[in-house]
């Protein structure tokens, strides 16, 4: 399969389809800890600033890509106030893969976080009030109540985060550029060959792949998640 698809795709085509997959997973299992923190804290914890958290958390789906990836680029570029820092330790994150993985991982975060916090709505508050009646600390209530409860929307959030992430163009072409082998995501790839003489073919046989990519990570959301779900409300 593998084989078919590499001798169908040009070398450059096949390198960011790599890259992209590649920058999906980073962004998406570097993020989920997060995700699921914050999506718990949202939905529920009362705390001052919740709704400026909410906000924050959902920026990225209002402002427009290219903004995110200005402000990734001041605060996280070898000149900005935490990229100098970060530097000094061996963590670069402009003009690399990384920076892909962050800039990914921003933009599909409010899809993450609103999948799980739903999920987590949606369990009765009374189950893990009487786990905690028996003695258990909120953590272990929340890895053997919680967690396996809000399980199918966890694996739902994650996989629809992948999906954005490796569709992620705007934030990461500015942040990142666009450069073959270290940054160029399939986006990237088609927007450049759109822009070269007679790319036109590759950049139809990248679109293929970007939609088969993306509607295998819906259905694979889906089937999980019911699978998951059957075997929660069996258990």
């Amino acid at each position: 399969m593998i084989d078919a698809v590499t001798s169908w795709l040009g070398p450059t085509e096949w390198q960011a389809v790599r890259l992209s997959l590649w920058v999906g997973l980073v962004a998406t299992l570097v993020s989920l800890p997060l995700g699921i923190l914050t999506a718990y804290a949202l939905a529920r914890w009362s705390f001052p600033g919740k709704q400026i958290l909410n906000g924050i958390v959902h920026l990225p789906l209002i402002l427009p890509p290219v903004v995110t990836g200005y402000l990734l680029l001041v605060t996280f570029g070898r000149r900005g106030s935490v990229g100098q820092w970060l530097e000094t330790v061996a963590i670069i994150f402009s003009f690399r893969w990384t920076g892909a993985a962050l800039a990914a991982a921003i933009m599909a975060f409010p899809l993450m976080v609103r999948a799980i916090r739903l999920a987590i709505e949606a369990v009765d508050p009374r189950l893990e009030a009487a786990a905690g009646t028996l003695g258990a600390s909120p953590s272990w209530v929340f890895a053997t109540v919680t967690l396996p409860l809000i399980l199918p929307g966890v694996l739902a959030g994650s996989i629809l985060a992948f999906a954005k992430a490796i569709g992620e163009f705007g934030a990461t072409i500015t942040f990142v550029s666009n450069i073959p082998g270290q940054t160029q995501t399939v986006p990237s790839a088609i927007y450049a060959l759109l822009q070269a003489p007679g790319g036109e073919a590759a950049a139809g046989r990248l679109v293929l792949v970007s939609i088969t990519i993306a509607m295998t990570a819906l259905l694979l959301s889906e089937v999980l998640a019911r699978r998951v779900a059957r075997r929660v409300a069996g258990a």
